[in-house]
């Protein structure tokens, strides 16, 4: 572990995570004019935000700084993948990891994996279709647009809100933090694809005020005590590929997991590519 990444991690530990968040929640849904203004140049002048991708361009236009950061893109700039067999990458950002689940264990960083039954809630009969399948971990920095699609027609099948600690995502706390994936707040949600079972992890981490789906809204805040589950056997919430499933409301990481034999990264997809939402990122095995 570099030195460098510890010192930036051990403060986060003593952190009043969940305070933060809402301190930072208060701050980007502020509706005064030259605060929200302020706050959104700051950010695109920090990291770089590319606004004339988006469809309002006039600051002014924007109710609020999270308005501004969850904003919509215009139509046909993140053209999709159109080959039957493409799954497409459901966000814009830059791939942590992508690979095989060995077993239950999902690659972290180096030297360090993560459980898929603690990263799905503690259910073993959940992850269980997602044994010896693969995954991918795509980080969203601030500059990115933070709505979260979908990288195939699917039927939701379950949400799962898991409580947890709110680390820092970036790389250095990945490389630091134990399990740092299945430690952090996060809303699980399951879809039966023609791939068969998919999972789209929703991870939160420091001053993400919200997750939020667009089948439920607002997920979390507030947090729980306790794991919360909510099923749709009974309901057809079918998304297709592309459309929009959820978004951070500040950023974070998606989490993608299929089962064993069901899909293959393409060769390009590793660890430090960027990626951009609709283009192909893996496509269905031909025994789909």
């Amino acid at each position: 572990m570099k030195i460098k990444h510890l010192l930036t991690t051990l403060p986060q530990y003593i952190l009043p995570h969940h305070a933060l968040s809402v301190l930072m929640s208060k701050l980007t849904h502020c509706r005064i004019r030259w605060f929200k203004n302020t706050f959104i140049k700051l950010i695109i002048t920090l990291y770089g935000v590319d606004l004339s991708e988006a469809k309002k361009q006039n600051l002014d236009d924007y109710a609020s700084f999270n308005d501004f950061f969850t904003r919509e893109l215009k139509a046909g700039i993140r053209p999709v993948a159109l080959e039957k067999d493409a799954v497409v990458s459901p966000a814009d950002g830059a791939v942590s990891q992508a690979g095989s689940i060995s077993d239950d264990r999902i690659f972290q960083a180096k030297g360090m994996t993560f459980s898929a039954v603690d990263l799905l809630g503690g259910d073993a009969e959940r992850a269980a279709a997602f044994k010896d399948g693969v995954f991918s971990t795509i980080y969203l920095s601030p500059k990115d647009y933070h709505r979260l699609h979908m990288p195939l027609e699917g039927k939701l099948t379950e949400m799962v809100h898991i409580p947890g600690r709110l680390f820092s995502v970036n790389a250095a706390t990945a490389e630091s933090v134990p399990g740092l994936f299945a430690r952090n707040e996060r809303v699980a949600c399951l879809f039966d694809t023609e791939a068969g079972p998919m999972a789209l992890v929703l991870v939160g981490a420091i001053f993400v005020s919200s997750v939020e789906t667009v089948w439920q809204g607002v997920v979390t805040p507030p947090t729980a005590p306790s794991v919360r589950s909510w099923r749709y056997d009974d309901q057809n919430i079918l998304l297709k590929k592309s459309e929009e499933m959820g978004r951070f409301n500040m950023g974070s990481t998606i989490i993608i997991l299929f089962g064993k034999d069901k899909v293959a990264w393409e060769k390009d997809v590793h660890a430090g590519r960027p990626v951009k939402l609709g283009e192909k990122i893996a496509h269905l095995l031909k025994n789909v």
